[in-house]
């Protein structure tokens, strides 16, 4: 198999597998409450990663600060307030409209990097891709100012909360500089959010004596812990290393196409015109932000197959 369709594979691969993760986490909603299902696919597939680890990784304990440092924000912000933002604003939306609201993540990476990574600067150009990427986000969420705590408002608000929380995480976590791999850190990282979210979920009053365990909430935790983290983790990490996150990231614009195909055919969802229009609106922010690296990768790979 040449490099190029091994990529094209992992690609593929993570795309549907965590495209899928907001269909499953719809379907499971029914029979789990938000942070108790969360909590438990952390904790089947911290077992999963960590296994999987110390089998493959010669360093895979954390031994810096850094590391330390790593670990939290990755088990916290990126994974944990994300996740229990992302599965308490599903009760009340479609996981196509998760999945869209979520793809705004990489727009908004950018306005965290400006304050926290002192090298990374923002051009008009890319300034203008956030106005843009914000635009779009604003179209699929549509907020109204009398209704903000009601139904698909207030769910649309969360998933937006937990987009920000995914890009502010990721640069912490660019921040902290970890010697450890992203994949050991986010092993280890699951762990923490585990653990957190246990603890919240039992403070605010979760019962495990609510979960239904049918069927279907069994093979929605399956997927989710197996298929969704540990599996896709693998393979969007391994794409990571050997494409960079340019193309990698790449990925957030294929997961909404996903989940809605998915969600059409799962659970009989639809998509209304105007998430599709912020969706688009979403991806031309994105291109505008990254214009110049995608533009060089694109010549980059044109000149290398011209010489193959």
């Amino acid at each position: 198999m040449s490099a190029r369709c091994r990529r094209l594979g992992l690609f593929v691969l993570a795309s549907v597998l965590f495209g899928g993760t907001f269909v499953a986490a719809r379907a499971g909603l029914a029979y789990f409450p938000p942070l108790l299902f969360v909590a438990f696919r952390f904790d089947l597939a911290a077992v999963l990663l960590l296994g999987y680890v110390a089998l493959t990784r010669e360093h895979w304990l954390p031994r810096t600060h850094r590391d330390l440092v790593g670990v939290f924000v990755t088990g916290v912000p990126a994974l944990g307030l994300s996740n229990a933002l992302l599965f308490t604003g599903q009760q009340y939306t479609t996981s196509a409209v998760a999945a869209v609201v979520f793809s705004l993540a990489p727009v908004l990476t950018p306005l965290f990097s400006l304050g926290l990574l002192p090298e990374e600067r923002l051009s008009a150009r890319g300034a203008l891709g956030l106005l843009v990427g914000l635009a779009g986000v604003g179209i699929v969420v549509r907020p109204d100012p009398g209704a903000l705590l009601a139904g698909d408002t207030l769910g649309r608000i969360l998933l937006l909360g937990g987009a920000t929380s995914v890009a502010l995480g990721s640069v912490l976590v660019r921040r902290a500089d970890a010697s450890l791999s992203e994949t050991v850190t986010t092993a280890w990282g699951l762990v923490l959010g585990a653990l957190t979210l246990h603890l919240v979920s039992a403070g605010l009053g979760e019962s495990l004596g609510t979960v239904e365990w049918t069927p279907t909430a069994l093979a929605s935790l399956g997927y989710l812990a197996v298929f969704a983290a540990a599996i896709a983790y693998v393979a969007y990490f391994t794409l990571l290393d050997e494409t960079g996150p340019i193309r990698a990231n790449l990925i957030n614009y294929t997961i909404p196409v996903v989940t809605t195909v998915l969600g059409w055919l799962v659970l009989g969802e639809t998509l209304a015109a105007t998430t599709a229009l912020g969706f688009v609106v979403i991806a031309c922010g994105f291109v505008l932000l990254e214009y110049r690296t995608l533009a060089a990768e694109w010549s980059a790979s044109a000149l290398g197959r011209r010489f193959e």
